[in-house]
């Protein structure tokens, strides 16, 4: 791969937001060692995500020199500091590095970042309530930070508190209502609640998201998110049809009023990427469970 080319999808995984740490490290660490490595803003940007991604791979030795490098430039960086408390993560005792964290903490109240990590490591640490209480502290602070509020549910559902963790998905979804995944994560967490109607309710509104662009009369199969909502769709409807379920809905959320055709359409859904020869004994298998009574 060229220096340009190699550039360009280095900087391809930063704007998607895409972790990537063995091609990152792979592509990042021939660039360091070759002397290739960008010099301007660009340059910086790349030393913090080698970083990350040899910290990730245990290749300390790599994730060190980032850090010396992006130390020196930015001796007082409140994200260097956050880095490197990342760094101390991987060898630290989890008291040396809540210290490290309170000690930012402490100059900066409003450091955002050294928060999300200090939490990070109390769930570790498996201090749990603790965890929970600062991350709701942190959120009257930062409200309009969606990924506190899905770490929040998920902390609940941990603890099986899915009326909690349904509040704090609700947020989420006020932060960001296009987002099909945590349509799904709402549905799901309904789901285990007990809650069907609210369940199914939130499943077909992130189907529909999720397939809304589709213009063909015959949709190509689902796929990923699609099929693991259709999928949710099917064990409601299901459920609701066989008795094995409540009706009764703690969100006062209505049944639809055509689940039997609701429970057919997700059944030909979940059915329709195992076709051709060479799936049939997966599709056996498929058919067999949707069939079950």
């Amino acid at each position: 791969m060229s220096l340009s080319n190699s550039l360009q999808k280095l900087a391809s995984y930063r704007s998607n937001s895409s972790r990537e740490s063995q091609n990152v490290f792979k592509i990042g660490s021939e660039l360091l060692k070759a002397g290739n490595a960008p010099r301007d803003e660009e340059g910086w940007a790349f030393l913090e995500q080698l970083a990350l991604a040899a910290i990730d791979l245990d290749r300390l030795d790599v994730a060190d020199i980032c850090l010396q490098k992006l130390t020196e430039k930015f001796p007082a960086s409140p994200r260097v500091e956050v880095l490197t408390g990342i760094r101390m993560e991987a060898t630290e005792p989890i008291t040396t590095v809540l210290e490290y964290y309170n000690e930012l903490l402490h100059a900066d109240p409003t450091n955002a970042a050294a928060w999300k990590r200090r939490i990070s490591v109390l769930r570790r640490a498996r201090s749990t309530d603790k965890a929970a209480e600062e991350l709701i502290e942190y959120l009257d602070t930062f409200y309009t930070d969606p990924e506190g509020w899905l770490e929040l549910a998920d902390i609940y559902v941990s603890n099986r508190q899915y009326t909690s963790a349904l509040q704090a998905l609700s947020h989420a979804l006020v932060l960001n209502p296009q987002n099909p995944f945590t349509f799904v994560q709402f549905a799901e967490t309904a789901y285990s609640s007990g809650d069907l109607p609210l369940a199914l309710k939130m499943f077909l509104l992130a189907v529909d998201m999720i397939e809304r662009d589709i213009e063909s009369p015959e949709p190509s199969p689902p796929t990923g998110l699609a099929l693991r909502t259709w999928w949710g769709i099917k064990l409601c409807t299901r459920h609701l049809l066989d008795g094995s379920g409540t009706t009764t809905s703690p969100s006062n959320t209505d049944v639809p009023k055509h689940v039997q055709s609701l429970d057919i359409l997700a059944t030909e859904r979940i059915l329709s990427p195992y076709k051709g020869k060479e799936l049939e004994t997966q599709r056996h298998l498929v058919e067999n469970w949707v069939s079950k009574k």
